[in-house]
C-alpha cells in the first residue's frame, strides 16, 4: 500500500459530491470513519479503489476521492476482486448494505472468504431495504413489520458474523456507526489485514428501521482477553443473541489469493511451457 509521506486530513478524500442520505441515517457514520481511516493510513487517492452495489451504500464511491466503481446488484466482491487481481498494489474496499450483500450477493461470500484476497469488505447493515422503502432483507429479525411482511416477517435473519467465521474469512469484526472513534479504529485494523477482511456494521436506518434506541443497551465491546485465532471463542461471540460485540472476533492470517496466485505463475514460467507464439504458428 503507497502512503502519502506528507501529513494529510480527512477532508482531502472528500469529493464536490455530498451524500443525500437521510439526515441520521447511519451510513454518515461509516463513510466518515472511512476518512479518518484513509487519512490515518495515509493512503494515496490513486492507489485506492472503492466498488459498491446496488442500495442507500452504493453511492459511496462517489464521496470518496478515489478510482470508484458502482457495480450491478449484489457483484461487489466479483468486481473488487478483478481489481486486486489486476493490479494488487491497489487498495480495495468493497461497500454493500445488508440485502445487496446477503441477499442477491450472498453467494459470492464464501468463495471470496475461502481465496483470502488482500481486500476490505463493509456491510452497511440496517436489517432493511432503505433504498426501496423498507421491506425486510436477510438480516432483518423474525417478525419485523413492512410493507412487504405487513403481518412480521416469517423468516429467521441471517448471522453475518457467524456466516464468515465459518466460510474462513482471515477477518471478522463488527463495529457501530454511532461510535465512530471504535469504528474507525476497527475499520483500521481491517485494511491493515492482509487478507479477506470483513466489518460487519449496524448501521441503522433512521427512516425505515430506526434502532438507535434498541442497539446501544445491547452494544459490547469484544474482551481484551479475546483470543482472536481461537474460532470457537469467535463462534461463540457471534452466535450470542443477547448482545451485539463490537471489536475483531476473528483474525487468523495466511497466504492471499493474489500470493498464491503469483505462486502458480512462477510455477508454469518455470516448466518452460510452449511459447505462444509457437502455438500460434502451428496452426497460422
Amino acid at each position: 500500500m503507497s502512503t502519502v509521506p506528507v501529513e494529510v486530513t480527512p477532508q482531502q478524500y472528500k469529493t464536490e459530491e455530498h451524500p443525500i442520505w437521510c439526515p441520521g441515517c447511519g451510513d454518515f457514520g461509516v463513510l466518515g470513519s472511512l476518512y479518518n481511516c484513509l487519512a490515518g493510513l495515509k493512503v494515496k487517492p490513486k492507489d485506492l479503489v472503492v466498488v459498491s452495489g446496488i442500495g442507500c451504500s452504493g453511492r459511496t464511491p462517489g464521496f470518496i476521492k478515489s478510482y470508484g466503481f458502482h457495480s450491478l446488484h449484489g457483484r461487489v466482491l466479483p468486481v473488487a476482486l478483478g481489481v486486486k487481481l489486476a493490479n494488487p498494489s491497489l487498495e480495495v474496499i468493497g461497500v454493500g448494505g445488508d440485502g445487496d450483500g446477503f441477499a442477491i450477493g450472498g453467494g459470492h461470500i464464501p468463495h471470496a472468504a475461502r481465496r483470502n484476497p488482500d481486500m476490505t469488505y463493509l456491510i452497511m447493515d440496517n436489517s432493511t431495504y432503505g433504498l426501496t422503502k423498507g421491506q425486510y432483507s436477510p438480516t432483518s429479525p423474525a417478525g419485523y413489520q413492512a410493507g412487504s411482511t405487513p403481518y412480521g416477517s416469517i423468516e429467521q435473519p441471517l448471522n453475518p458474523l457467524a456466516m464468515l467465521i465459518a466460510y474462513g474469512a482471515s477477518f471478522v469484526g463488527q463495529g457501530y456507526s454511532g461510535k465512530p472513534r471504535e469504528l474507525t479504529e476497527l475499520v483500521t485494523q481491517a485494511i491493515e489485514h492482509k487478507g479477506f477482511a470483513f466489518v460487519n456494521v449496524i448501521s441503522p436506518c433512521i427512516t425505515f428501521n430506526n434502532t438507535y434506541k434498541v442497539v446501544p443497551p445491547r452494544l459490547k465491546e469484544v474482551p481484551q482477553e479475546h483470543d482472536v485465532k481461537n474460532r470457537a471463542k469467535a463462534f461463540e461471540l457471534a452466535l450470542d443473541t443477547q448482545s451485539v460485540w463490537l471489536g475483531v472476533l476473528y483474525q487468523n492470517p495466511r497466504p492471499t489469493f493474489e500470493q498464491e496466485v503469483s505462486h502458480v505463475i512462477e510455477k508454469a514460467q518455470a516448466s518452460s511451457p510452449p511459447r505462444l507464439e509457437a502455438i500460434f504458428a502451428e496452426f497460422s
